[in-house]
């Protein structure tokens, strides 16, 4: 597995962790590397995608919610909104990743994170958002 694909399914299960629990303390934080056992190159890559997340939770949602017919998106499941939040922020901050590789990568961390179904949804949800953010991109 590449650095950034341990990098994306590290910093979904953070951000789950800390939807659930909360906002971390560094102790905390330092605590979910010591599970991990992340490389340095895995945890740094890791540690922006969350740090952007967090710091963009409410464009990101702005940017998902439009896109969810007749759902709202505090009603997703925790793993499968905090995957599309990582995926939407790369698609919007990481334009030197391609969009078809953030939705794969999304759909693959749904398939083996999520439940049921939860490929399939990611898949389209990111589709709709990578055409309006990045409408040049081959999506």
């Amino acid at each position: 597995m590449g650095k950034r694909r341990e990098g994306r399914e590290a910093a979904v299960q953070f951000l789950f962790a800390n939807e659930l629990h909360g906002e971390h303390s560094p102790e905390e934080q330092e605590a979910f590397w010591t599970v991990h056992n992340a490389k340095s190159s895995v945890r740094s890559y890791a540690e922006t995608l969350i740090q952007g997340v967090l710091a963009r939770t409410v464009e990101l949602d702005a940017l998902i919610e439009p896109v969810l017919e007749n759902f709202r998106i505090q009603r997703l499941a925790a793993v499968d909104r905090n995957i599309l939040r990582l995926a939407v922020y790369e698609l919007v901050h990481v334009p030197e990743v391609p969009a078809p590789v953030v939705i794969n990568e999304a759909i693959e961390l749904a398939k083996s994170l999520g439940a049921g179904e939860s490929g399939s949804f990611v898949n389209g949800i990111l589709h709709k958002i990578a055409q309006k953010v990045r409408p040049k991109s081959n999506v």
